[in-house]
Formats: structure tokens, C-alpha cells, sequence
């Protein structure tokens, strides 16, 4: 305890890293946004849920053959480096989901929240070395609870897959901003950042002029608050997916086929 409170200290003597500290901490604890209930949005969820895995055989049987060896190798790889640390870096996203979607769709720019281990991040890098075109850039902000947080950021991710790899540490306020100078048009956008409900609703609002004519959003872990729900009623969207990975639930909108 003495350890984390002296760690979080130091991240706040930081007065950018502060202000993004403060502003999770206030949205989590007053945040009352959902037009949902909980357990209205749970039933939902559920009620509409269907398999990623038979989703993704059905449009491209040999690319999610690939997808899943793939899947397999990062997971061994996480397994592999993730035993050496003493600190719990939580788990990976639909990480070969997501190989798939970017197998199949050939996105030119690919931009994500939230990087953690890298489990999403070393699929999708993976999968864009695969294609040989596109670009990962990705959001996130190192654990403050944990010394010399920024070496964790994306730990498992191979270093012969980084040079497709645009990485930003400072949260989703000020990196989406200098990520939306870089590119012209994102493609996918994988939402797994500020799990709030205003946290999703910021950033999709910063990144919407910037999304492509068709784009795949994926957004994470949507059984925390109805903002997924909200969003696809309020924009009247009928090419929407919802599936669950490891227990928690994960948003999609766009068409794959």
C-alpha cells in the first residue's frame, strides 16, 4: 500500500499527468450520464449477443484459420513475458478479432485507446506487417499506481513489429489531438481506454470528423455503462455487433461484409 501511494505521488508531481489522474478519478465517482440502467443495458447486451468466432468463419474461413494460430502465438508470447513481472497488467482485448478485422479489411490507419500489455496492439501491428501497409497509432497513459510505469506500456509487443508503431503516453486529451494531426482519414478505430461514460463519449466526438466513409469502430467492456447502447439508438445504426471475450462484452459498428 505504502509502495503504490508513494508511486501515485510521484506520477501526480507530474502536473499533465495530475490533471488526467484527477479527471478519471472525478468522471468515475460523479459520472451519471447512462440513459440505460445497468441491468437494462445487461439484459440488452445479452439479448443481442452473438459469436465473433462464428462471425468471422462465416465471412473468411482461411483468414480467421490465420487469425487464430496468431492468437495463439500472442497469448504464449504474453504468457511468456507477462510470469517475469511482479504486477498485474490486467488482460488483452478480442485481440484475434481484431487480427481478423484488419486481415480482411487492409486499413490504411488504425488508431486505438488504451494499450496496457499490448495485447490489441501486437495484434493489430501484426496483422498490418501481414497486409505490408498501414499504420497503428495508440492512446494511453501508464498505470500510475506502479514505479517506472511507462517500460509496461505495451511489454509484450515484439520489437521487430514496432516500426509501424506510433505510441502516445499522455491520455486520450492530448494525445487523439496530435494522433488527428498525423492522419487523414482513421479506418478502425478500437476504443479500450476511459472505460466511463464520458470518457467514450469524448472521444468519439474528437475522432468523428476524422473517420473514414465506412469506418469498423470497436469499442470494449460496453457492460460498464449504456454509452454503446446510447449511441447506436441515438444514431439510428442497424450495422452494429455485440460479443462477449473472456466474460465482458465488446461493441462493433461497421460492415465487414
Amino acid at each position: 500500500m505504502k509502495s503504490t501511494l508513494k508511486n501515485i505521488l510521484k506520477q501526480a508531481a507530474n502536473p499533465s499527468r495530475f490533471n488526467v489522474m484527477a479527471g478519471k478519478v472525478t468522471s468515475r465517482l460523479f459520472e451519471n450520464n447512462s440513459k440505460a440502467k445497468i441491468q437494462v443495458n445487461l439484459s440488452w447486451i445479452q439479448e443481442n449477443l452473438e459469436c465473433y468466432e462464428t462471425y468471422a468463419s462465416k465471412i473468411n474461413p482461411a483468414i480467421w484459420l490465420e487469425s487464430k494460430a496468431i492468437g495463439t502465438d500472442i497469448a504464449k508470447r504474453a504468457e511468456d513475458v507477462l510470469r517475469e513481472i511482479e504486477y498485474d497488467l490486467g488482460g488483452g482485448a478480442i485481440y484475434t478479432f481484431l487480427y481478423f478485422i484488419i486481415r480482411f479489411t487492409q486499413p490504411l490507419n488504425v488508431v486505438e485507446t488504451g494499450v496496457a500489455a499490448g495485447f490489441s496492439s501486437y495484434a493489430i501491428l501484426a496483422a498490418l506487417e501481414k497486409n505490408k501497409k498501414g499504420k497503428l497509432y495508440s492512446s494511453d497513459f501508464p498505470y500510475f499506481r506502479l514505479p517506472n510505469p511507462e517500460k509496461y506500456i505495451g511489454v509484450i509487443v515484439p520489437e521487430d513489429l514496432k516500426k509501424g508503431w506510433s505510441l502516445f503516453i499522455e491520455g486520450d486529451e492530448k494525445n487523439l489531438p496530435k494522433i488527428l494531426n498525423k492522419v487523414d482519414s482513421i479506418n478502425l478505430f478500437h476504443y479500450d481506454s476511459d472505460k466511463s461514460y464520458t470518457g467514450r463519449k469524448k472521444a468519439l466526438a474528437m475522432v468523428s470528423n476524422k473517420l473514414s466513409q465506412a469506418p469498423i469502430i470497436l469499442m470494449d467492456d460496453i457492460q460498464d455503462n449504456s454509452h454503446f447502447h446510447d449511441m447506436v439508438k441515438d444514431m439510428n445504426r442497424e450495422d452494429w455487433h455485440i460479443f462477449e471475450f473472456k466474460g465482458k462484452y465488446v461493441g462493433m459498428i461497421g460492415k465487414l461484409a
